[in-house]
């Protein structure tokens, strides 16, 4: 395959350099067609060995207390919420959750407010803690004050973009040519405490797509949940209630347990055990200190456990991919499949459906044996399947009946819709019968296609009983994806489906020793 026939996907082929050299620095190899869903965990700067990451956690700190000051005055007025409190989402660093490009919401208004109100009511001493070594960003999210891990990962990398911008800078001028980077001025880059404004600055940064790109060390990063979170909150309450030293405390925290158990239902579910267990903390707001204390105590835990995420994360997300992607290209001629959306969607699906039927690819969804359930790992397979087409291909679309996974189109004429489902979905019976034809009337889309995956046979009987009742047992923009395990034929085979433009028979799917679970 010559250079011109390589499908690009990563910062490493699109700049023409080794993944050696990005690694030399210990940055990510970050995805160029859509963000990867890792995220900077702020915890990892504060338990970091490294100085100047240290440095950076204390300059969050020294932010965050400065909004503390401002807040207790009052209510801020919209022009101080929107100089201080709000912030762009840093899209340039291809991280984060939107799955398909790299466009997020970023920390807007309802962010500036949540934020300027716990400052000013809940977390009024921020910044003055007795219990914990330090002072942590994450506290902001830990009462469902209206911040969350999201907002934490954007407003850090935000807090911290000065220098993300410089290591991209390094690693550009020594390593990419004159004319692969810009000299960019980019906004809110530092804070002055004197005009108390945010400054911008000039980097030399590497261009692409009109727009510059933005690199990021592997140690600050993690996936699924920063160190300090909501719903470790629960599920470390014995080991952070042990570590209570006040013995009175302990005392009345048993006290308040007990009584709050004794009133739930007695099939009570986890979720209203785990609700009872955060009211608590609502109770007794020193115990949040205690928590983080706790965490603190145990970060060494936090850094092996976001390595092993990230490495993880890499094996699939980068290495196999990339594998799946020249696979695509050079076996198929699957990047040239013409015809309408409608066409070029569902031949997509069922490709989609082979490889994880027939070629390994269920293996995403597992993790010692056990199933994880997830659609995001899914929406990104999908749309690596669009490379290089002609149709708009957009996710999360909402055209004002709500969100849409994708929207395929190519003008107002020409839409296909494509909804992804897990057959687990206790909403799965309604969202069949109404959502499709809802979202085809308010997009104008004359097709929707609804994907289903299913884990087990039980599952499978579930949906195959509710299509039925539906009468779309027949329906040909209904598509089932087996993820099962235990059901896999050894060799390859091309899955059911009307897949002939496709060669299916000789494409090689292999996704070798690497335990890809849990992604």
């Amino acid at each position: 395959m010559t250079t011109k026939d390589v499908v690009q996907v990563y910062f490493s082929d699109y700049f023409g350099i080794s993944t050696d050299e990005l690694e030399s620095v210990g940055a990510l190899d970050v995805s160029l067609i859509n963000d990867l869903p890792l995220f900077i965990d702020p915890f990892l700067l504060f338990n970091s060995p490294k100085p100047e990451y240290q440095k950076l956690h204390g300059g969050m700190i020294d932010y965050l207390r400065y909004l503390r000051d401002i807040s207790l005055g009052g209510q801020i007025n919209s022009g101080g919420l929107h100089a201080w409190f709000k912030f762009s989402e840093v899209k340039q660093n291809w991280l984060g959750f939107s799955g398909v490009g790299n466009k997020g919401s970023g920390l807007g208004v309802d962010f500036a407010r949540a934020l300027n109100r716990s400052l000013n009511k809940i977390f009024s001493n921020f910044g003055k803690e007795q219990i914990t070594h330090g002072s942590h960003l994450e506290k902001l999210c830990l009462i469902g004050s209206g911040v969350g891990r999201d907002n934490i990962s954007d407003f850090t990398t935000n807090l911290i973009k000065e220098y993300l911008l410089e290591y991209t800078q390094r690693f550009a001028r020594d390593h990419l040519l004159k004319k692969q980077r810009k000299l960019m001025r980019v906004a809110k880059v530092r804070f002055n405490y004197k005009t108390e404004t945010w400054e911008s600055g000039e980097y030399d940064l590497p261009y692409i797509f009109n727009d510059f790109v933005i690199l990021t060390p592997t140690d600050m990063l993690t996936k699924d949940e920063v160190w300090i979170n909501r719903a470790d909150m629960a599920r470390d309450y014995d080991e952070v209630i042990s570590s209570v030293p006040d013995g009175q405390l302990r005392e009345q925290l048993n006290n308040y347990l007990s009584k709050m158990l004794r009133e739930l239902p007695r099939k009570a579910t986890q979720k209203e055990k785990n609700d009872v267990l955060l009211s608590l903390y609502q109770e007794f707001p020193e115990m949040i200190d205690y928590y983080i204390r706790f965490k603190e105590d145990n970060g060494d835990s936090a850094i092996t456990h976001s390595g092993e995420m990230v490495q993880e994360s890499k094996n699939f997300y980068i290495y196999q991919l990339n594998r799946f992607v020249e696979e695509l290209n050079q076996s198929t001629g699957f990047y040239k499949l013409q015809g309408n959306t409608y066409t070029e969607a569902r031949e997509r699906i069922i490709f989609l459906k082979d490889v994880i039927e027939n070629k390994g690819g269920q293996r995403i969804f597992y993790k010692n044996g056990k199933s994880i359930r997830s659609e995001l790992d899914l929406h990104i397979l999908f749309r690596l399947t669009w490379f290089g087409t002609p149709s708009d291909v957009g996710r999360e679309v909402n055209d004002g009946r709500g969100p849409v996974d994708f929207k395929v189109s190519r003008g107002s004429p020409d839409k296909t819709l494509v909804e992804f489902k897990l057959a687990s979905n206790s909403q799965l019976e309604k969202n069949l019968q109404k959502q499709v034809e809802i979202y085809q009337k308010a997009s104008d889309a004359q097709h929707g296609f609804k994907v289903i995956v299913f884990f087990t046979r039980q599952e499978l009987y579930r949906v195959n009983s509710i299509l039925k009742r539906l009468g779309l047992k027949d329906s040909t923009e209904i598509i089932l994806i087996d993820a099962r395990k235990d059901n896999k034929p050894s060799g390859s085979k091309a899955s059911s489906g009307d897949s002939s433009d496709i060669d299916l028979d000789n494409l090689i799917f292999d996704f070798g020793d690497i335990d890809l679970g849990g992604l």
